[in-house]
């Protein structure tokens, strides 16, 4: 592995992502030396993606895997793994809640968050809430679950009762997608995001330039970036949505895209 200062000060762009990223290279140092699993807290789609450019920055590309509770988790652990594992062990790095209430509280995502960060969590503890009319289950890390489920009573005025859940009871709501298909003159970023967010280019590149716009999870600021199939585009305040093919072109040069953006 490249000397650990040289690779923290080659990949780190701040001091918030030092710190993290010598937390990453803790856990994978002490997974090595001592042959144990060992695992980071929930990351965000940032820091994972800042996590695994690390990683690959210090050539260890096996030993390791991301780990969500389910398929398609947003907030994933970085799990190293021992020489006798195949996979992590979700269950032991990780727990599930499942609250209930009345539907008729209306309770949102950030009124579920904002509960548990009432309670003294930091987000790092929490993976993703997914939320029903009237319950919703939550991914946290294992040594935090025991005290939520006992503690987390109420958000706001609402009432709450709080269960343990095994991780594949776990109620994952439809993922629902709008497809959108056009033709653009160039696979940059601005055009490409024109039709993802439903604006002039004009616009899009504005929203680019403010700082607003990350590809692929990292904020990009030029309305130039190259846009790939498989991409994954968010704009803070519009949501996201991914390039999920690209065509063939037209007579006049333009090249066929869909889009899938997230409701």
């Amino acid at each position: 592995m490249t000397d650990r200062k040289t690779l923290l000060d080659r990949v780190s762009r701040d001091t918030d992502e030092r710190t993290l990223l010598a937390h990453v290279l803790d856990c994978c140092e002490r997974s090595r030396e001592r042959n144990i699993p060992a695992h980071t807290d929930f990351l965000s789609p940032a820091e994972a993606r800042s996590a695994e450019d690390l990683l690959h920055a210090a050539k260890i590309h096996d030993g390791w895997a991301f780990c969500g509770g389910y398929e398609r988790a947003e907030r994933r652990m970085l799990c190293f793994l021992a020489d006798w594992q195949e996979a992590p062990d979700a269950a032991e790095c990780m727990a599930a809640l499942r609250v209930r209430y009345r539907a008729d509280e209306g309770l949102t995502h950030r009124d579920l968050l904002g509960s548990l960060m009432a309670l003294g969590v930091v987000r790092a503890k929490l993976g993703d809430i997914l939320v029903s009319p009237d319950s919703s289950d939550v991914l946290v890390c294992a040594d935090v679950a025991d005290y939520l489920a006992r503690e987390w009573t109420g958000a706001g005025r609402a009432k709450l009762s709080c269960t343990r859940i095994a991780l594949s009871e776990l109620a994952v709501p439809e993922l629902k997608v709008r497809e959108l298909r056009d033709t653009v003159a160039t696979l940059r970023l601005d055009a490409v995001a024109a039709t993802g967010f439903s604006m002039s280019r004009a616009k899009a590149s504005e929203l680019i330039a403010s700082g607003r716009v990350a590809l692929n999870h990292r904020e990009v600021s030029k309305p130039d970036a190259p846009v790939a199939e498989g991409d994954v585009v968010s704009a803070r305040g519009l949501g996201k949505f991914e390039l999920a093919s690209v065509g063939g072109q037209s007579r006049k040069g333009r090249t066929s895209i869909l889009i899938k953006r997230y409701l």
